[in-house]
């Protein structure tokens, strides 16, 4: 069956560190990659993604589907990008460098080249963290790592409950498929791909009516148990942190600090090679 967003539980030193520090280095590392257009940084950050994930011990057929959506995503944004704006680059940079014409005012030109690689490099920068930032993260301890750090505990086991619902979302829905097949609904390969996304939308009733009652008997069993009556609570996976975490977030501190200085320096986002 294919997982998308599930925890996989290996030794490495990505997941003995604490979730709240992957998380801080996460949205530093995200808000470093998308404010900046500086190529060199761009590909230091795609070349150190793969890295991560060897020393994580995560495979990327277990996250073949995410990147395949991903690939498809960027894709169909540089296409709509270009269609609307086949000269964006030659904007940005000041000067233009034709390579040819495809036709009327859809030409190519090195600027825009660059510009349409910048796009990719942000995706192929970004989307390996957020994945392995959720392959190598147990809910229940990011949860309490988030609590840690003062955020409310009610909205961390929040955080938690709505990790925990992807795979179980993902079960429900392989089990309703599953039992669809066996009552003749063709959804596999042998079928042309209309006919099977017709049949995949025939189960989203079914999984939206048990995610209801899921989520009906998961807040009568925390009311029970008298879940927010007290302003404090403990937690069965905290951990402290160490000086691995420490260190994570200085390292997303710096990715940070290089992208404002660099802008403050060049005055501009824009690494142009062109002048």
């Amino acid at each position: 069956m294919i997982r998308i967003f599930n925890y996989i539980d290996r030794r490495s030193p990505i997941h003995s560190l604490t979730g709240a520090s992957k998380f801080a280095v996460l949205i530093l590392w995200s808000i470093a990659a998308m404010t900046t257009f500086c190529t060199p940084f761009l590909v230091f950050l795609t070349v150190l993604g793969p890295i991560l994930f060897r020393v994580s011990k995560i495979r990327i057929r277990e996250v073949k589907t995410m990147l395949i959506l991903t690939i498809a995503i960027m894709l169909l944004n540089n296409l709509l990008i270009y269609l609307f704006s086949p000269e964006q680059g030659v904007a940005i940079y000041g000067s233009r460098d034709l390579l040819f014409t495809i036709a009327g005012r859809y030409t190519v030109t090195k600027q825009q080249l660059l510009y349409h690689a910048n796009v990719i490099l942000k995706y192929t920068g970004t989307i390996p963290m957020i994945l392995l930032f959720v392959a190598t993260t147990n809910p229940s301890e990011f949860a309490a790592s988030l609590n840690r750090l003062g955020v409310s505990y009610k909205i961390s086991y929040a955080v938690s409950l709505a990790m925990r619902y992807i795979p179980d979302t993902q079960n429900e829905y392989h089990d309703i498929s599953l039992s669809q097949q066996a009552r003749g609904v063709e959804m596999s390969k042998k079928e042309n791909l209309f006919k099977r996304i017709a049949a995949a939308a025939s189960i989203i009733l079914p999984l939206i009516l048990s995610s209801m009652d899921r989520i009906d008997v998961i807040a009568n069993a925390m009311e029970l148990r008298g879940f927010g009556k007290n302003r404090k609570r403990t937690w069965y996976m905290g951990r402290k942190f160490t000086a691995a975490d420490i260190a994570c977030i200085l390292f997303g501190v710096m990715l940070l600090v290089f992208t404002i200085l660099y802008a403050a320096v060049n005055k501009s986002r824009f690494w142009n090679p062109f002048t």
